[in-house]
């Protein structure tokens, strides 16, 4: 008997496991918050054996450490990784007992990082399914430019090697479950479905179905930017993340909320986008809680500066907390919840901006107003088509190039309006008369707007 328990990040887009038998378990790739995993191994009454970590992670914190820690459990750690505290090293071929029957496999998978390993699981000696980490992944492989960038390409060639060693060594009915590719920025390329076995990625994965020059070149060209926070993560890890602390932050009034501000603090408003544009604090920047918080917060803040949290109510902020220590923002310098009225001095007003759709967009322009159009897509996405006269600044470049956007109402869009709601919000802090276009990208066409393509003949 086994089993394997998943535990899904969706903000992040990557997944963590809890795998075992009967009596004990092992934790693979573990979030930063462990409170979580000792809980999901409580309620199947299993203790944690052993943690392992597929490798040194850049684009979260692991709590790989604390988890160890704590439970007593042995760390597992590739041994060519270099990390500033004591762990069990692992080396190609090193099995661990799990539980009566399982055992771990450590299999080396350099790549995504040179370190890199992925781990069977084994039931009386046959692999059942694959801990891949940022390997092998759903339909693709993990990104191999996170490292050095003189070493990508010799990285991408090793990613090719290995996900050929994991099809040649395991059985077509093998799970294989990888750490990233549901979001996560370490993918090459988002996941082509929810599950996976060594057999369907043996049809259909391009490291197994191209030649290794033809997938390196398609793969090196596809690779969009490397979020700017994880410079920041890799040696965290590498050093040994800190225990988290979850506890409410300070709470905040209107005075304060002021000061943060003309101190040049963020104060980020996690509810959702309809009700920031119906009102919201001047000078206040909009990440969704819902949305990929801390992916694009971590992105685009200057790293190390303080954060203050408005939302609707105290869980929102918890669940913002544990987003963010995800990804190396440990501690809200304050919060407030509740009205936003109140989150501003009696001698103020909440600021306020128009959502809008395409088809207005397309009627402002046909009654000729003049119109700036801000696309804040990424490269990859513009690519494939974009609004014909739009100007094009990715939004995790535009806090840095504010002064870019031309003079005039800016109309911002995304793919869908969740980027859009970002962007709308620094272009408002800066002062900027600015419109959110809440709208998916297919309906600008639907609008009649003309669609352009990128000229790549030059």
């Amino acid at each position: 008997m086994f089993f394997v328990d998943t535990l899904e990040f969706e903000g992040l887009g990557n997944r963590s496991y809890l795998a075992g038998g009967a009596r004990a378990v092992v934790v693979v790739d573990p979030p930063r918050d462990v409170d979580q995993v000792i809980a999901a191994a409580a309620r199947r009454g299993v203790r944690i054996a052993l943690v392992a970590e597929t490798h040194v992670h850049n684009d979260y914190v692991t709590g790989g450490l604390e988890l160890a820690r704590v439970t007593g459990a042995r760390y597992l750690v590739p041994a060519a990784a270099s990390v500033a505290y004591v762990r069990t090293p692992v080396t190609d071929g090193d099995t661990f007992t799990v539980d009566e029957g399982l055992e771990l496999r450590a299999m080396a998978t350099p790549g995504h990082t040179p370190h890199h390993t992925s781990y069977a699981l084994q039931r009386d000696g046959r692999a059942v399914a694959v801990f891949t980490g940022g390997s092998l992944l759903i339909g693709t492989v993990g990104r191999p430019d996170l490292v050095e960038p003189r070493l990508t390409e010799r990285l991408a060639r090793d990613q090719h090697a290995s996900a050929r060693r994991l099809a040649d060594e395991l059985d077509d009915e093998v799970q294989v479950l990888p750490t990233h590719g549901f979001g996560s920025f370490c993918a090459s390329a988002q996941a082509a479905g929810d599950t996976t076995t060594i057999g369907e990625e043996r049809r259909t994965n391009d490291a197994l179905t191209q030649d290794v020059d033809t997938f390196v070149a398609r793969m090196l060209a596809g690779l969009d930017d490397v979020p700017a926070y994880y410079a920041h993560i890799g040696p965290v890890n590498a050093d040994g993340p800190a225990p988290v602390d979850l506890t409410s932050p300070e709470a905040a009034d209107a005075e304060e909320i002021a000061a943060r501000l003309a101190a040049g603090e963020w104060v980020v408003d996690v509810r959702n986008r309809v009700a920031f544009a119906q009102g919201h604090v001047a000078g206040a920047f909009n990440f969704e809680g819902e949305g990929k918080l801390a992916t694009y917060l971590a992105w685009l803040i200057p790293w190390g500066k303080p954060v203050t949290l408005l939302a609707d109510t105290p869980e929102q902020v918890a669940d913002a907390q544990r987003e963010l220590v995800r990804v190396g923002i440990d501690r809200p310098a304050a919060a407030a919840t509740g009205d936003p009225t109140t989150w501003i001095r009696s001698d103020e007003q909440l600021a306020s901006f128009p959502r809008a759709r395409f088809a207005d967009l397309a009627e402002a322009r046909e009654s000729g107003e003049r119109v700036v159009l801000l696309d804040v897509r990424r490269d990859s996405e513009r690519a494939d088509g974009y609004v014909d006269g739009s100007v094009h600044i990715p939004i995790h470049q535009l806090y840095g190039r504010l002064g870019d956007v031309p003079d005039g109402l800016v109309w911002v869009h995304c793919a869908g309006g969740m980027r859009a709601a970002i962007a709308a919000s620094l272009l408002d802090a800066a002062g900027r008369d600015v419109v959110a276009l809440d709208d998916g990208i297919a309906a600008a066409a639907d609008a009649g707007l003309t669609l352009a393509r990128p000229d790549t003949t030059h």
